[in-house]
């Protein structure tokens, strides 16, 4: 029986599309992902192999240098307690031999950097700034940022005590830069005035005062800049 056939005004025969281009049929449906991707696992079995086994050995990696870490802080926390211990009943030069231990023996560790910190707080107490700026001078500007500004701190007092004011002034803006807290940035600040006053640049001591009278009039070293600044100005300051 024959089957009849519609014409375009061209003369060519109108039929059902064509999918000799290889093309997907309307309405048939694509393979999911999961079961091309097993397919392509099954034909690439040594590559698959090779990535499998750096993936089980980068994760036991891992584990064990995080168990490792955990550990050395473990210990690292536990002698810098006796070393805190010997610093707390003012028995500076075992503090001392303790601190250099804790650093030495454990670099990079959160312990390591508060044992410098009170390193140089002993080596100021005991009128060594020479020596407390040697422990600082290169750890201060990569310390954790939790001993950043104690570090800046310390470094601008033992300049102080040195009679270097300008280099303690650089330690002092520093120190504010990095610390979190207002009240912090604001008395930095003042002692980087104190310094720079003291270091007859009288123009960046004023730019200090101004910032804490600006930026941090909420806090108690606020008063205390007005009156730096009034008398570095000699009252003409706005």
């Amino acid at each position: 029986m024959a089957t009849a056939t519609r014409t375009g005004t061209t003369g060519k025969t109108v039929g059902a599309p064509s999918t000799a281009t290889g093309g997907t049929a309307p309405g048939a449906q694509r393979p999911p992902f999961s079961e091309k991707f097993g397919a392509w696992v099954r034909g690439h079995r040594q590559i698959t192999s090779w990535v499998g086994a750096i993936l089980v050995v980068g994760a036991v990696l891992f584990v064990w240098t995080m168990s490792t870490k955990r550990r050395t802080e473990e210990i690292a926390s536990r002698d810098l307690q006796g070393a805190r211990f010997a610093f707390e009943n003012q028995n500076y030069p075992l503090a001392a031999s303790e601190l250099a231990k804790v650093i030495e023996n454990y670099s990079g560790t959160n312990a390591s950097a508060e044992a410098r910190i009170l390193l140089a707080n002993v080596r100021l107490l005991e009128k060594q700034p020479q020596q407390a700026i040697t422990a600082l001078k290169d750890f201060a500007p990569g310390a954790p940022e939790a001993y950043r500004a104690q570090a800046y701190g310390l470094l601008g007092a033992a300049y102080e005590d040195l009679g270097q004011p300008r280099a303690a002034g650089e330690a002092y803006e520093n120190g504010s830069a990095a610390a979190r807290l207002d009240f912090l940035k604001a008395q930095m600040l003042s002692d980087a005035g104190r310094a720079w006053t003291n270091a007859g640049d009288t123009t960046r001591a004023v730019a200090d005062y101004r910032r804490i009278v600006k930026e941090f009039a909420k806090e108690g070293i606020a008063g205390e800049a007005k009156v730096r600044l009034g008398e570095l100005t000699k009252g003409t300051a706005s």
